[in-house]
């Protein structure tokens, strides 16, 4: 039975009246100008120049891995400047409201935002760069990438890839519309209970919250189940398990973590919206709930994706580290299994969260020894990255510079953890900003490995490279910034201050805030340059063209196909000699197959029904946030039938003939020729056969014969 909510409810509406939208706040109203007019530009250039037409079949109803990946970034890039602009908001209101004195403004007693409005801000920007920002980045590259390192046309699932996709990205816009119609949440990210619980937290904020978490949960849990799928089962021939590049290993862990931790979250709100919508009382200390059950499961769920998150950045280094030492990298079979061990460990830490809970020594203990278990296949990563650079030829471009930055970075944000790791010192800075600085350097050192992965494999998919003086003027600024805030927010954490805090009462603390804000202008200032690399490198992408190898020293199987990619990846299934595959064709003179004839392809078909469903999904989740009944059931039975519509369709693939594929190679193999020093990378040209060792069969795939055995190559 639904709970009977106090206040106004209309049957059409629900509980959406006028009052909701909060045109009287300047800040909001600001932000929907600016906002709507952004849109219209959008619209109107989409429609001056005819690209309705391209815009929608070759993106809105794409299956292509590597578009959705494409957008998977896209949606995490505008939700990283929003979670940026909520952190500008934090840091300035903290910087003005020091003391009694500090003068109010827009109706705030100190400072210019109200409680309201900052828990708000606090909630928003924890979800959005956790879930709406980080993950997307990942798991949009990931996408790109892991076909290509395997030898795969596409992923195992593409329409659930498309799906995945399109959940997420409705989760991100109920958040953005929660700016313009009604509130956001105000306790926390993670939400508490029994605060986030329906006698306390009546209105909608929670309600958003609840259901764009919700759909991100979903979206992301599908695509672990495809990507896992794609590596399982999707390997080009020849590609044993040891023969697989870090970076795909990294995806493995971190979304075998994904399959097994985002569903137990999924439990954990499903019950807390049962709580809210039919008065049940799973929550509910005293009515035969346990508050302490939603900590468990959310934990559960939150610190094994915190290396859901890690772990492919890890990957990520793996990679842009051997390329710019021109070494193959030290210890991968140490690495591989360190990115398990870390995976594995990660199940028994969630109980870290609740060390001043007045656990049992016994249970406190166990949970520390387990959180500082986790830096020992981490050292090992650290130094198997140092001897990787040892003696190598280390190049210090943007993508390296970055790797090195995020290396910087672990080190930090994992001493730190480990003081966090012991029970008694945790007591002295709990819920302080000190841990809010050692989870800052591990997310920072996210963010600077997708950076460097961008960097990295940007020429890959689109065929140039970014224009480098203005990426290192954004990369300093990055460093600047990054010092300058979170250095005195830890020693703020040690002096006692706590997270979360509208109104900061001591004064002594005022030029550490004042010090973090010249900090965020840095930031500002990267976020500019950042805008600018883009700007320029699109403007000079022509001079910028490379060939199928951009750095000239990488190693593996996605720097074997064309810059940029076709749509089918791979002319002809390449079967994998070695590891680093790519490096061994270089050795042996096969960087170039030109094949006697090539064959029809078969591809998915593109889909309008994952996009529908994403829409609907929205609605969905809008009307229930309002409790508009009739939309709800309306939007879910056109879910449904939508999914049993699709059961029925059987037209899912579609075939590139041989000749356009003969086209697109040509015109391929041409441009890079015209290209000039890039076609050096690719060596001559060789029939389609190779000489392939036997092997010994062993977990390091050596060869143990010297003669060759003549096999077939790609097929």
């Amino acid at each position: 039975m639904l709970v009977h909510l106090q206040g106004p409810w209309t049957p059409l509406l629900g509980r959406l009246t006028l009052q909701q939208i909060p045109y009287q706040n300047p800040i909001l109203l600001g932000t929907f100008i600016f906002v709507a007019i952004l849109g219209v530009i959008i619209l109107v250039a989409t429609t001056r120049y005819g690209k309705w037409g391209y815009v929608w079949r070759e993106w809105l109803t794409t299956v292509d891995h590597k578009k959705i990946g494409i957008m998977y970034c896209l949606v995490g890039l505008v939700m990283l400047f929003r979670g940026f602009i909520d952190a500008l908001m934090i840091r300035t209101q903290q910087a003005i409201a020091v003391g009694p004195k500090s003068p109010g403004f827009l109706g705030a007693v100190h400072g210019y935002l109200t409680p309201f409005h900052v828990g708000q801000i606090f909630t928003a920007h924890g979800l959005i760069m956790i879930v709406f920002a980080a993950t997307p980045l990942l798991v949009g590259i990931m996408n790109i990438i892991v076909p290509l390192q395997i030898g795969a046309r596409d992923m195992a699932y593409p329409y659930l890839n498309a799906l995945g996709l399109w959940l997420t990205t409705a989760g991100a816009a109920l958040v953005m519309l929660s700016l313009f119609i009604g509130n956001f949440a105000h306790g926390g990210w993670y939400g508490f209970v029994p605060y986030f619980e329906l006698p306390y937290s009546p209105g909608v904020g929670v309600d958003y919250w609840l259901w764009a978490f919700q759909l991100s949960v979903l979206g992301t849990t599908l695509g672990s189940i495809n990507l896992i799928a794609t590596i399982v089962k999707m390997r080009a021939p020849g590609m044993t398990w040891m023969r697989m590049p870090i970076f795909t290993w990294a995806s493995l862990s971190a979304n075998l973590i994904a399959l097994t931790s985002f569903p137990v979250l999924m439990v954990a709100l499903a019950l807390l919206g049962m709580d809210r919508y039919l008065g049940t009382h799973f929550y509910t200390a005293g009515m035969g709930g346990n508050l302490m059950l939603y900590n468990d499961l959310f934990w559960v769920w939150g610190h094994p994706e915190v290396y859901f998150l890690i772990l492919p950045a890890f990957g990520m280094m793996s990679e842009i580290i051997p390329t710019f030492s021109e070494k193959t990298l030290f210890g991968y079979a140490t690495m591989v299994i360190a990115s398990f061990a870390i995976g594995g460990v990660s199940w028994g830490v969630w109980l870290h969260h609740f060390f001043t809970m007045a656990a049992a020594p016994s249970v406190n203990s166990f949970y520390s020894v387990s959180t500082m278990l986790v830096g020992i296949p981490t050292g090992v990563k650290v130094f198997n990255w140092i001897f990787t650079m040892y003696r190598g030829r280390v190049r210090y471009e943007l993508p390296m510079m970055w790797a090195l930055l995020a290396l910087f970075l672990l080190l930090v944000g994992g001493m730190t953890g480990m003081m966090n790791a012991f029970a008694s010192s945790d007591y002295m800075w709990h819920n302080g900003v000190f841990v809010v600085a050692h989870f800052h350097m591990m997310v920072l050192l996210i963010a600077a490995s997708v950076f460097g992965a961008v960097e990295y494999w940007f020429p890959k998919v689109f065929g140039f490279k970014l224009e480098q003086k203005w990426g290192k003027w954004f990369f300093w600024f990055m460093v600047l910034g990054t010092g300058w805030v979170f250095v005195p927010m830890f020693i703020l954490g040690i002096a006692g201050m706590t997270r979360r805090l509208d109104y900061i009462p001591y004064t002594q603390w005022a030029p550490y805030l004042h010090v973090m804000l010249v900090g965020m202008a840095f930031y500002v200032v990267a976020v500019g340059f950042f805008v600018a690399h883009l700007y320029v490198s699109l403007r000079d992408r022509e001079k910028n063209r490379v060939g199928a190898d951009a750095w000239g020293t990488t190693r593996n199987l996605e720097w074997m196909t064309h810059s940029p990619v076709p749509a089918y990846n791979f002319a002809f299934i390449p079967h994998v000699n070695a590891r680093d595959e790519w490096a061994w064709r270089k050795e042996h003179g096969l960087a170039e197959l030109h094949a006697g004839d090539y064959e029809d392809i078969h591809m998915p078909k593109n889909t309008g029904v994952p996009l529908f469903l994403g829409i609907f999904s929205m609605g969905l989740a809008f009307a229930l946030v309002w409790r508009i009944w009739w939309l709800a059931l309306l939007c879910l039975a056109l879910i449904v039938a939508l999914i049993i519509i699709r059961s029925f369709d059987r037209d899912t693939d579609t075939t590139i003939p041989a000749q356009e594929v003969d086209r697109v190679e040509r015109a391929a193999r041409d441009e890079v020729t015209e290209n000039g020093p890039a076609s050096d990378l690719l060596g001559d040209p060789v029939v389609a056969t190779s000489s392939i060792r036997s092997e010994s069969g062993g977990m390091g795939g050596k060869s143990s014969a010297a003669q060759p055995a003549w096999a077939p190559m790609d097929r």
